[in-house]
């Protein structure tokens, strides 16, 4: 059995944690300390809820003075093991319970804590009490020498950034999220242009026309550009919007055809649906985005979908052979239901063919 996430924060950690505190605050109380933290109910807490109630803990037994609690664990974050980047969030937690009377100082002990580790979800509640001051400190933040520093400033404002406290203002209006995204959209880093695609996202899901005009002004700028922007269209691309297929150059597959079409008629609970098809045309099939959409029986007799990508790339052959396997294992993201199913074969943003199946 997989070991559950909230694990993470267990003894061995929080011995690690406290010998490092002891190093740069002779006076911690870490025996008292770990009581305090292994109380009755820690076994019920969630990786969260832990979370909170560590950082809470210490509030307790540091110094009362903000300023100086923050010195003591700015000193030990530095010396603590990037292999504990999720389990060592706690310290970013801190600065949320106990620091936001404090911006400066939480501004330069998040830009520490997210080294190594990430500041995203506690910037948050900055962004909300301080929007002018806090976006302004990461538009400055976007042009850090620090790759982990520059991602906090795309990642910590997504409109829609999953485990995180909502930032309603910026699915009305993203555009203090624009500016940001602005500066990053050519970053060196990956894993920073990963973030800002996220963030683009994120955008498309309240704001469509904003992400297409974004797209079309920034697209066939460079590869990584690119590859950026169609990341950070993916749920428009699902949807088919027509605009958003254009812009990438994908048109209408009128020269292709389907043949030799196999799609299982019954598939058992748990089990898999299988199905396969061939993409034929009389010239080279070109560039082809290949999906399909399952539109999955809901307990109230309705239907709900969901698309799924199969390939997608330039195919300088006439004919493809597509074999597709489907699982329906009971998984924590979605409910199975008996009963009658459809799908749906896509290519290039067009229904091709349609189908149904039944699961028992």
């Amino acid at each position: 059995m997989a070991k559950l996430l909230k694990e993470l924060y267990n003894k061995k950690y929080i011995d690690y944690l406290v010998s490092n505190i002891e190093k740069n605050y002779k006076s911690f109380n870490s025996d008292s300390f770990k009581k305090a933290v292994f109380y009755q109910e820690w076994k019920a807490l969630e990786l969260k809820q832990r979370m909170r109630h560590i950082a809470s803990t210490l509030g307790e037994y540091l110094p009362s003075e903000y300023t100086k609690a923050i010195d003591i664990l700015e000193k030990t974050f530095k010396e603590l093991d990037s292999k504990y980047a999720l389990e060592n969030m706690l310290f970013q937690d801190f600065v949320e319970i106990y620091g936001l009377d404090e911006f400066d100082i939480s501004m330069r002990a998040l830009e520490t804590f997210t080294v190594g580790s990430s500041s995203e979800f506690a910037i948050r509640r900055f962004i909300l009490k301080y929007p002018k001051e806090t976006m302004f400190q990461m538009q400055q933040w976007a042009k850090s020498e620090n790759e982990h520093v520059r991602r906090l400033a795309s990642e910590g404002c997504r409109p829609r950034l999953p485990w995180a406290v909502s930032l309603p203002d910026f699915k009305k209006d993203p555009s203090e999220v624009i500016k940001i995204l602005d500066i990053l959209k050519d970053d060196e880093s990956e894993y920073v242009r990963k973030s800002v695609a996220n963030n683009l996202n994120d955008i498309s899901k309240d704001n469509p026309d904003i992400t297409i005009h974004l797209a079309k002004k920034w697209v066939d700028c460079s590869k990584n550009r690119d590859k950026l922007l169609k990341h950070g269209c993916r749920t428009l691309l699902k949807a088919s919007d027509a605009d958003v297929l254009e812009i990438f150059g994908i048109k209408k597959a009128k020269h292709v055809t389907l043949k030799e079409i196999t799609v299982q008629k019954k598939v058992d609970m748990g089990g898999e649906l299988e199905f396969g098809f061939t993409i034929n045309s009389k010239k080279s099939l070109g560039y082809l985005r290949v999906e399909y959409k399952i539109e999955f029986l809901r307990q109230n007799n309705k239907y709900s979908k969901k698309m799924f990508k199969i390939c997608e790339g330039e195919y300088m052959q006439s004919s493809k052979i597509i074999k597709k396997r489907h699982s329906f294992k009971p998984i924590s993201t979605r409910m199975y239901y008996e009963g009658l199913h459809k799908l749906h074969l896509y290519i290039n943003g067009e229904v091709f063919k349609s189908f149904e199946f039944k699961l028992f």
